[in-house]
């Protein structure tokens, strides 16, 4: 059990709580309200539900005699409950109280009315008079597997606090999590207020405290919230993948990387503030615009990705040291690739693609094959000389920002993972993108553009050998896709996955293409026809 007490809260600290409390909650969870009539209950209730709607002006009526308000948002459902009038168990069936339950988010006032229908794990919130009528004492206790997430918020709340001059007057509003164990939250002041356009070139960001001065433009920020992430099962030689991999295990990386390459005059997220012990991390907000948004809303597709080309050529112009300085006096080592990892990455599409199609497991000697023919090419690709690369350059890791000067056009994320590896990974991210189609043409001419690029600066560099090392880092990339996919579906239940499959068949062909794969070719010809890759994949 965790409990969080907040003493004489007024009422935007107590609607600020409610704002916490929504980037935590998820289906299955029950929020009860305890205290006397006009307590708080349904003010903090109302803020609750604002919050998960991301609309602080929305109309949220009380419960009182339908007993129930049911509301639907972009996470989860939601169902109000008041229980005063309840007339005895039998209601509680009535009003569907466990299906809600089971179906989303159910916020109780007057829980003391359905005790025994109350799971053991939930948020019990109490509310209690402080030294004036206008402020409240309030009780946040997470009991049974909520206690961890309500010690998160008391986190959470103090690097705020600590961080923002009257964080009472911000807003919070969940904006997502990932694959990982990291979520996001934005904050902003004001119903709708404009993003920071203090980052423009030449301009200096101004410091915290300064944002609230009268007549300055207030920004948005970005809380991410990024605890440190638990090991999964043990792959090899005891190993989760996640250390296999590199894979970052605190945020310790992405500050270092988001420093080195805001130093190169590269566009990411500006780090107002960082708590490397507890895993926080204040941001500069780029806006929704990502190229995928961009390309959805009729921005034209080339210039977004040649742009994105034109940075990673002036990130190899300018690379990052290997060692990479912390602010907390520490340095952080850029990784290489491990080949246990590119070769578990392969075998995803033994694993979870060949059963799906074919309906058995892949034999041995299938794999034995798969792999002995994929030997020799990675031994090429270890072998490259080392760069950098920053693991996901794709379409939902960029933000396109068109009325910044080039090169600060394009906005990056997600480069935690990042590794001392060769260049050519993060252009085959780029221009095979994994989520939206990228034309042969436009990837011929942004490989053509970087080779250029890179030709005017580095007298010996090979285009030839480059676009070798190209096709095989895209090969790999993409073969593990076409697995991963699958055990999306499969195992994750998640189906929206599939929809990449096509466009990443077509990649790994046009990758298998390439002079010296013909091995490959074959192998993949041979196993997965085309008639196989365009089969159905159920669930």
């Amino acid at each position: 059990m965790t409990t969080w007490t907040l003493v004489n809260g007024d009422l935007a600290r107590v609607e600020g709580t409610a704002s916490l409390v929504a980037l935590k909650v998820r289906r299955g969870d029950v929020v009860a309200l305890r205290g006397d009539l006009g307590a708080g209950k349904t003010t903090f209730a109302r803020a609750l539900i604002r919050a998960l709607l991301n609309d602080p002006a929305a109309e949220v009526p009380s419960p009182t005699f339908p007993l129930v308000q049911a509301y639907a948002t972009e996470r989860l459902a939601v169902a109000h409950f008041d229980l005063y009038r309840l007339n005895g168990p039998d209601d509680l069936e009535e009003i569907g109280f466990e299906d809600a339950i089971a179906q989303g988010l159910a916020i109780v006032e007057w829980p003391e009315r359905a005790e025994g229908a109350l799971p053991a794990d939930r948020i019990e919130i109490t509310f209690a008079a402080g030294t004036d009528p206008e402020r409240r004492n309030v009780s946040v206790t997470g009991l049974g597997r909520t206690a961890e997430r309500v010690a998160r918020l008391v986190q959470i709340d103090a690097f705020l606090t600590a961080q923002l001059p009257d964080f009472s007057a911000w807003r919070l509003t969940y904006l997502q999590g990932d694959a990982s164990s990291r979520a996001y939250a934005r904050l902003s002041q004001g119903d709708e207020p404009p993003v920071a356009e203090w980052a423009t070139e030449g301009q200096a960001k101004p410091p915290v405290a300064e944002w609230a001065t009268e007549g300055q433009a207030k920004p948005q920020l970005v809380l991410m919230d990024a605890p440190r992430m638990a090991d999964g099962p043990p792959m090899l030689n005891g190993q989760p993948y996640s250390r296999i991999a590199h894979l970052a295990e605190d945020i310790a990386p992405f500050v270092a990387i988001g420093r080195a390459l805001e130093t190169s005059g590269l566009t990411v997220p500006h780090i107002h503030a960082a708590d490397l012990q507890n895993g926080f991390i204040l941001l500069e907000d780029l806006g929704d615009l990502t190229f995928g948004r961009a390309l959805a809303t009729g921005h034209a597709q080339a210039p977004m990705w040649l742009a994105a080309v034109d940075v990673l050529a002036a990130l190899r112009a300018a690379p990052l040291p290997r060692d990479l300085a912390l602010p907390d006096g520490r340095s952080y080592r850029l990784p290489r690739f491990d080949r246990a990892a590119l070769e578990i990455e392969l075998a995803l599409i033994l694993d979870w693609y060949w059963p799906a199609v074919h309906g058995a497991d892949c034999p041995a000697d299938a794999r034995a094959e798969f792999m002995g023919l994929w030997s020799p090419v990675l031994d090429g690709m270890l072998s490259q000389p080392p760069g950098i690369f920053l693991r996901d350059v794709h379409s939902p890791n960029l933000f396109w920002l068109p009325d910044r000067p080039a090169l600060k056009n394009v906005g990056l994320i997600d480069f935690q993972d990042a590794l001392a590896e060769h260049w050519s990974y993060d252009l085959a991210s780029l221009l095979q993108d994994a989520r939206v189609d990228v034309a042969p043409d436009l990837e011929r001419a942004g490989l053509e553009r970087y080779c250029g690029m890179v030709t005017a600066t580095e007298p010996d560099f090979d285009p030839q050998a480059f676009a070798a090392a190209y096709a095989a880092f895209g090969l790999q990339r993409n073969t593990r896709l076409v697995g991963l996919w699958v055990r999306l579906l499969k195992r994750d239940g998640k189906p929206q996955y599939l929809q990449h499959m096509p466009r990443t068949w077509d990649y790994v062909a046009r990758n298998l293409r390439h002079p010296g794969l013909e091995p490959l070719q074959a192998w993949y010809d041979r196993r997965f026809p085309e008639a196989v890759r365009k089969r159905g994949i159920v669930a």
